[in-house]
């Protein structure tokens, strides 16, 4: 897959952008709380950040499939790069206004660019054979798993020589020269706007276009059953992780094993990178929604009985079982969500499932928060596996729509 021409050179600047993603929230965390003094002021910051960031993914990828990546990807890492550059430069100074960093953190979230969903509409163009595809989306997941946490690891080095700062100024140098690379790629430079391209086509193509995109517009999660499965299984799964990862530190204090924690988000990430390889390389005669379905309730499953565990080394091993079924899942949910989009939306519908993972992980976090205390912990497990079971049953009761259905979304028709 990998051998496929300009394979190699996209996805690599894409990971060098991707890579300030990996770096960008500790450094903003550690340089706000440097310059701030406050805990309450880095968190806050960070939330408004993040929240902006997520929540507007949808629209930033819409201006892509609009505009196409040079016209719209550009001017948002520029604006970006500018604004993180401005973040560095703030909380280099101490005592800077926490009005003033959350007012430059929500409009750099703002204009946050989405390299994912655009890397995987251009590896969905490279590839267009579905096998080779499903490998494509793997390696992509895995990559990006593995960024995250080289990413914090990048900032542990980076403090040893120089200010928290320093991190949002490298995260910003990352973003822009990937961005930039990533456009100037010969597999992106092909790509033109949904907008420009329509100007090339005869009177009554260009209407009926039009009303493909105003109604597109209109319903945003058009594409049919397909694309509401994949966003609601994504949303289920960032659920699991972001209640497990909270979960974990419960489970490390109550056997008094602080250390066990470390252990066991890397078991996780472990089993994930392991089963998102196997996954891409078997080729697979099932249709992806029973897969998708499938994987949803393995993971819930797993993560119900991880909550049994008897010893923080019973925990390691379940999450290392666990982790098999995460990149798996969030690939084959952007797969289908590639498959069922309208043509002229398709990076949009791919930010639609990250944007459901995020914010799923998100509340997930905050709702566990409430119940650790309250509930023994292993039912705030079992809890927190029921979104994935649950998400599962949906993706079993729309596995049997006819591919008509699914063709039907593609072309925009009402379903």
């Amino acid at each position: 897959m990998l051998r496929t021409r300009y394979a190699c050179r996209t996805f690599g600047a894409a990971l060098l952008g991707r890579l300030s993603y990996g770096m960008v929230s500790l450094s903003l965390v550690l340089a706000i709380k440097e310059a701030t003094n406050s805990y309450a002021v880095a968190g806050t910051v960070m939330a408004l950040f993040g929240l902006t960031s997520v929540l507007l993914s949808p629209v930033r990828a819409g201006l892509v499939d609009r505009y196409g990546p040079r016209r719209a990807l550009a001017p948002m890492a520029a604006v970006y790069a500018l604004l993180l550059t401005g973040l560095a430069f703030a909380t280099s100074w101490p005592g800077t206004s926490g009005i003033l960093l959350g007012v430059l953190a929500v409009s750099a979230g703002a204009c946050t660019p989405p390299l994912g969903p655009v890397m995987r509409t251009v590896w969905s163009d490279l590839v267009p054979d579905r096998r080779l595809l499903q490998r494509a989306y793997s390696l992509d997941a895995v990559a990006e798993e593995l960024l995250f946490v080289t990413g914090p690891l990048l900032v542990g080095l980076l403090l040893h020589v120089a200010a928290p700062s320093v991190g949002l100024a490298v995260s910003a140098v990352l973003v822009l020269t990937g961005s930039l690379a990533l456009i100037s790629s010969p597999a992106v430079r092909s790509w033109v706007g949904h907008k420009k391209a329509s100007a090339g086509l005869a009177p009554s193509e260009q209407l009926v276009s039009g009303v493909q995109s105003a109604s597109l517009r209109r319903r945003p999660m058009q594409g049919g059953p397909g694309l509401r499965q994949a966003i609601a299984v994504s949303a289920a799964v960032g659920m699991c992780l972001g209640a497990f990862d909270l979960l974990v530190i419960a489970f490390a204090d109550e056997h008094d094993d602080p250390g066990v924690v470390a252990w066991v988000l890397a078991a996780l990430s472990g089993g994930s990178a392991i089963g998102g390889l196997v996954y891409g390389a078997v080729p697979w005669r099932v249709s992806s929604r029973l897969r998708l379905a499938f994987l949803a309730v393995a993971l819930g499953l797993t993560l119900a009985a991880t909550g049994l565990s008897p010893h923080p080394y019973v925990l390691i091993g379940w999450a290392a079982l666990g982790g098999l079924f995460v990149a798996p899942a969030i690939t084959t949910a952007y797969l289908i969500a590639d498959e069922c989009a309208n043509p002229a939306a398709r990076t949009k519908a791919g930010a639609w499932v990250n944007t459901a993972f995020n914010a799923g992980s998100a509340g997930a976090t905050a709702a566990t928060g409430l119940l650790v205390g309250r509930l023994p912990l292993p039912v705030c497990f079992a809890l927190a596996a029921a979104p994935a079971v649950l998400s599962a049953a949906t993706a079993l009761h729309r596995a049997h729509w006819p591919a008509a259905v699914t063709a039907a979304a593609r072309e925009g028709t009402d379903l």
